[in-house]
This record gives C-alpha cells, sequence and structure tokens, in this order.
C-alpha cells in the first residue's frame, strides 16, 4: 500500500495527467448535455434514447464519430485513474478515508462504464444499459434472496440521487472546487445548483424503477436511465416535468464543463 501510494502521489504531481483527467470533465458534460437534449425532445414529443447509450449513438453518426468517442473513452479512463490515485492518497481518520476511496472507487468504475460504452460505439458495437438493467433484475429476482438485493440496489442508487439533490440545494459541490471571486462565482454556483438537483432526480427516479421491480417481482419494470426520465412523463404534468429534469440535465454537462477549469485537483 505504501508503494501504491508513492506513485499516487508522484502521479498527482504530472501536469500532464491532470490536463487530461480534468478533460475528463468535459467529456461528462458533452454526455449530459446531450442526454438533456435528448430529454427534452422526448418531453416535445420525439424519439431518441435520453440516457448514455442515446448520447453514444448521436455522437458515432457525426462525420467523425469514431474518433471523437475514442478521445471520449481515453478522457474518461483518465479522469477513473485520477479517482483510483485521490482514493489511494486519501487522508483523515480511518472511518472518513475509507468512505472516501468507496465513493471515489465508485465514482471511477461509473466513469469507466461510460469509456466502455464509448469504445463500444467507437467501433462499431451497440449496447443497451436498459437492457442490462432487466436482466440484472432477472437473474436476482431468479436467485433466493435475490429480491432483498435488488431492493438494496435500488436503495443505494436512491440515495446516491438524493445525495446529489442535498449537494445541489445545499452548495456542497463548492468543496470540489476552486471559485472564483467576484461576478464568476454566482452564476457556476447556480449551474451547479440546477445541475445537481436535476441529476439527482433522474438518478434516484432510477433506483425507484428497481425497487418496483424487485416489489412486483417484474424485471420489466426496472430500467436505466432513459426509463427513468420517460416515467417521469406519466406524471400529472409529466412532459413538463421531463422537460426541466431534461434542460436540467444539460445545465448539469455546462457545469461539469465548467468544473474541468475550476475543480480542484
Amino acid at each position: 500500500m505504501t508503494t501504491a501510494k508513492s506513485a499516487a502521489r508522484e502521479a498527482r504531481r504530472s501536469d500532464a495527467f491532470r490536463r487530461v483527467a480534468r478533460a475528463g470533465f468535459v467529456v461528462v458534460g458533452l454526455v449530459h448535455i446531450i442526454i438533456g437534449a435528448l430529454a427534452v425532445s422526448i418531453a416535445s414529443g420525439a424519439g431518441g434514447d435520453a440516457d448514455q447509450d442515446g448520447a453514444m449513438e448521436q455522437i458515432r453518426s457525426t462525420p467523425v464519430g469514431g474518433l471523437v468517442l475514442t478521445v471520449v473513452a481515453a478522457a474518461l479512463i483518465a479522469l477513473a485513474v485520477w479517482q483510483v490515485v485521490s482514493a489511494l492518497v486519501a487522508t483523515g481518520g480511518e472511518v472518513k478515508k475509507w468512505g472516501q476511496r468507496i465513493k471515489l472507487f465508485g465514482i471511477a468504475i461509473a466513469y469507466l462504464v461510460i469509456a466502455g460504452l464509448a469504445l463500444i460505439y467507437a467501433f462499431g458495437g451497440h449496447a443497451e444499459s436498459e437492457t442490462s438493467s432487466k436482466t440484472l433484475s432477472a437473474v436476482l429476482l431468479s436467485t433466493p434472496g435475490g429480491v432483498f438485493l435488488l431492493i438494496a440496489i435500488g436503495l443505494t442508487v436512491v440515495g446516491v440521487g438524493i445525495g446529489f439533490v442535498a449537494s445541489g440545494v445545499t452548495t456542497g459541490f463548492r468543496k470540489m472546487l476552486d471559485l472564483p471571486s467576484g461576478a464568476g462565482r454566482p452564476p457556476i454556483v447556480v449551474l451547479g445548483v440546477v445541475g445537481y438537483v436535476a441529476k439527482g432526480i433522474a438518478v434516484a427516479v432510477t433506483g425507484i424503477l428497481f425497487v418496483v421491480a424487485a416489489w412486483t417481482g417484474d424485471p420489466d419494470k426496472s430500467g436505466g436511465l432513459d426509463a427513468a426520465l420517460r416515467s417521469l412523463a406519466d406524471l400529472p404534468f409529466g412532459r413538463v416535468i421531463l422537460w426541466l429534469v431534461g434542460a436540467g440535465l444539460a445545465v448539469y454537462g455546462v457545469f461539469s464543463i465548467v468544473r474541468a477549469r475550476y475543480a480542484r485537483m
């Protein structure tokens, strides 16, 4: 562990590594802007998949889509490695330190999953996160005690969503940034508040779908981000809600791009 920590500290001193990792936030922002635009499109009556798969499909449809997706994957992998490095050099008491490590490892895994999707689409492949969610639910529901594990997964995802909302409402995300002083600060904070709340709602609804699948015993009730966003349209004033959440996800994307400049790294 000492050797790993030493290597991690050395890596964090690399300006080149830091710049590439910052580019990962730009990529995250781009993906969320596309997802948000797709959600708004669905709310307006058009089609499309408002999730990471849909975003990758949109990027691939451009003349240089394969090259862009390769760059997207590389930046996300660099950002994931940065999270792992940060986890290895986490400080504080044992409970706080390991809590931080678990969080950072989880974020790294999320970035690597999106990077994997980017590579699949870059080389002409296709993936459906919604199908994967339903398959996971079906497998768990067919195993003894699997329903409880599926509920636990759903509640964990809901908790992550609530965490995003709380971070937005309390502006807790500011701890991750070196914000500028003066007139530049308030707009960035507003972007963060709106973006984090919208992101949290989308993530929480995704978790609720897992719980519903477990409660009803129907794996088809679960789904990924696209299914979660579409479920919002079934609520009273659902299309308006979906439009607002979609716009909020696009705002989160803009915030992520801004974060590339001001993130504490």
